[in-house]
């Protein structure tokens, strides 16, 4: 598995030794971190991550609670919602067959409305939490809320949550 400074390092297209230049650091310092020999204090690991261009950012964790659906099949609801990285909120995706027990091996277009639409619900009804953090962006699952296509039950269960993040849009000033 990739550390987070190497992750951020080939995004950005650098080499240790560019990146360890760029950050004021030595080649073998950056390996260590990279390697987890070394563990760089929180400015460390900024000043690297900043200098691929990126940015630490703190981000909320969902918890998810199961809940009995129709026949009682479980569906889960997170207590937060989070946003994905753009390039797989906007990817092109296959379900896994669990997900998509109905058309096995159809790809959808996440950067088409429609498409993230049809995501969205199959995922909100037969997804588990690793299914609904990988593939169901907040901001754009709160966009798409009132288009949705769900069962009475996991609607209800998720608009408290949806709603608490829309709050009253229609009152707020652009």
């Amino acid at each position: 598995m990739l550390t987070l400074i190497e992750t951020a390092r080939k995004r950005c297209g650098l080499s240790q030794s560019e990146l360890a230049r760029r950050a004021g650091t030595s080649q073998p310092t950056l390996s260590a971190y990279e390697h987890g020999a070394k563990s760089p204090t929180l400015a460390v690991l900024d000043r690297l991550i900043r200098a691929c261009s990126h940015q630490l950012e703190l981000a909320p964790t969902p918890e998810f609670v199961e809940h009995s659906g129709v026949r009682g099949a479980s569906f889960y609801v997170p207590t937060v919602l989070w946003r994905l990285d753009i390039e797989a909120a906007l990817a092109t995706v296959v379900l896994p067959l669990h997900v998509n027990w109905s058309d096995p091996g159809r790809q959808f277009n996440l950067a088409d409305r429609s498409d993230r639409a049809r995501v969205y619900e199959i995922v909100l009804r037969e997804g588990g939490p690793e299914v609904l953090t990988s593939l169901v962006d907040g901001a754009l699952l709160v966009d798409a809320w009132d288009e949705l296509v769900l069962p009475r039950p996991i609607r209800a269960a998720w608009s408290g949550l949806v709603d608490s993040v829309r709050g009253d849009r229609h009152v707020r000033a652009a």
